[in-house]
């Protein structure tokens, strides 16, 4: 396993390499552009806040479409259960057959897959995994015993390494820290987990069609979005203090777009489409009061009195098609 293990993050060293570059790039910045004080390290802190924020930038057109292909396969959830009861208790091969060849059908028709809604977490631990890696090792580059990596020289890694958020180490874990220490982690943890668990509970009880939200799956998607947020407890004992400030801050990010993404491209027949569409009406009322045009009801009302008036002319006789000729 440990020859693995350096295999993997051999694999990951350019990751980790661009990293070391954009923190100390930011860093740079907040120093040069905003006068921070660069031995203070809280410039330090932002340079890990604002990695979250590039990172994030370099992959929102991956979460805009996962949030769409979750939409998606929400929407096609009623037909996803009817071809589950249609091979219910079925399990000879053609039987099993079929039900996959229905479901990839499915996933035709609407252009979604179930892999879809996975790209911003697949993309986003290979920079988890880089980070930890570059946090963990910076002890041993600051005392000179591994090489520097990247931008990170031994005198980077000093000053990363005695750099405090709140009077806590950056380098600092839960397992090897009491007092201040300790309770500002378990604070983190906790922000971390109520963070997660808003994100699951404002998308399943807004962006989801009313239809859906009953069943064993609605049970199951309740149960998740209590179970989920807890393995920040475990996980977030084991890392370093400034790995949980990239955590939180990613947490935020995508607390803050999903409530956008909900909001803007909601679900049909979710009530968060319900309210869009109360919002669009409401929106072009005002525009139409604002330039003088008729509202709404008064533009269907001149629709019909239109259509009526021309029924009147034409004595209420459909016009017939007219037959082309064709050409001898």
């Amino acid at each position: 396993m440990p020859g693995f293990m350096t295999f993997f993050y051999n694999l990951l060293y350019p990751l980790e390499w661009l990293i070391s570059w954009v923190m100390w790039l930011w860093h740079w910045v907040f120093v040069t552009v905003f006068r921070m004080p660069g031995g203070s390290g809280f410039a330090w802190c932002l340079a890990i806040i604002f990695l979250t924020f590039t990172v994030r930038a370099v992959i929102f057109p991956l979460f805009n479409k996962q949030v769409r292909s979750m939409a998606k396969m929400q929407v096609i959830q009623p037909e996803m259960q009817k071809i589950q009861a249609k091979y219910k208790g079925k399990q000879d091969p053609a039987s099993r057959e079929a039900m996959t060849r229905e479901t990839m059908a499915l996933y035709k028709k609407y252009g979604t897959s179930p892999t879809s809604s996975c790209l911003p977490s697949l993309v986003q631990a290979p920079v988890f995994m880089a980070l930890y890696n570059v946090l963990y090792r910076l002890a041993n580059i600051a005392a000179g015993k591994e090489n520097g990596i990247g931008a990170f020289t031994k005198k980077v890694a000093n000053e990363i390494e005695n750099t405090y958020f709140f009077n806590v180490k950056l380098s600092a874990m839960f397992t090897s820290s009491d007092g201040t220490a300790r309770a500002l982690i378990v604070v983190f943890v906790v922000l971390m987990c109520l963070t997660m668990f808003l994100m699951q509970w404002y998308s399943m009880h807004n962006n989801m069609p009313r239809e859906a939200m009953q069943g064993k799956q609605w049970q199951m998607q309740k149960m998740m979005a209590f179970g989920f947020p807890l393995m920040y407890i475990f996980s977030g004992i084991v890392v370093p203090f400034a790995l949980l400030l990239y955590w939180l801050t990613n947490n935020l990010w995508t607390l803050g777009q999903t409530y956008w993404q909900v909001n803007t491209f909601p679900t049909p027949g979710s009530p968060a489409a319900e309210r869009k569409a109360k919002r669009d009406y409401q929106h072009e009322q005002a525009r139409r009061k604002r330039l003088g045009l008729p509202s709404i009801e008064e533009e269907k009302v001149m629709e019909a009195e239109k259509e009526r008036e021309e029924r009147q002319k034409n004595g209420f006789q459909r016009a017939q098609p007219v037959r082309k000729r064709r050409k001898k």
